[in-house]
């Protein structure tokens, strides 16, 4: 296991931004968000992305931005929720770190994302319906690429950045 790069996996909205710029900055590591990383390449939204290339178009550039950013060194990373389902891209995160899986129930999703305009998932008639789905298929992708997997729920980000501290170093003794 590399001890350096972190990745953070999961659902939009299980906190893989927020909790991975705290972790970074905890570690001293530079922090990454592959979303983040699309829109600057591509100088446009993912919505944009997703309307002119439809989901395969992003997730092409996804896999492709994934992959790249796999490879660097002292890195957390916090990747879209659909990362995961290119099976390169779970190749690409389980070969080159730690990988956290954020889960977070649905209802708590919606409720973090419900007023997020940037989100072309959810940009259906029922979206905790589409949440709910999308747990569902990538749950157990998810679960088969994580190194760790931490509940979210009402915790504070602090609270959520010190447990997975805290695991994290007890994996690192681990394999010391």
């Amino acid at each position: 296991m590399k001890r350096g790069n972190i990745f953070l996996v999961g659902l939009m909205g299980a906190g893989k931004t927020t909790v991975g710029r705290l972790l970074a900055r905890r570690l001293k590591l530079r922090f990454f968000d592959s979303d983040i990383e699309i829109e600057r390449r591509c100088g446009v939204k993912i919505p944009v992305i997703f309307e002119i290339e439809g989901e395969a178009g992003f997730r092409s550039r996804e896999q492709q931005a994934i992959a790249e950013l796999a490879a660097l060194e002292g890195i957390v990373l916090a990747t879209g929720g659909g990362a995961v389902v290119a099976a390169e891209s779970r190749r690409c995160l389980a070969a080159g770190g730690t990988v956290v899986y954020l889960n977070a129930r649905p209802e708590d999703l919606y409720e973090r994302v419900r007023h997020d305009r940037n989100r072309p998932l959810l940009a259906t008639a029922d979206p905790l319906a589409r949440l709910r789905e999308l747990h569902a298929q990538r749950d157990p992708l998810y679960r088969a690429v994580a190194d760790l997997v931490i509940d979210t729920g009402a915790q504070s980000v602090q609270w959520l950045a010190r447990e997975l501290l805290d695991k994290l170093e007890e994996r690192w003794k681990a394999s010391a």
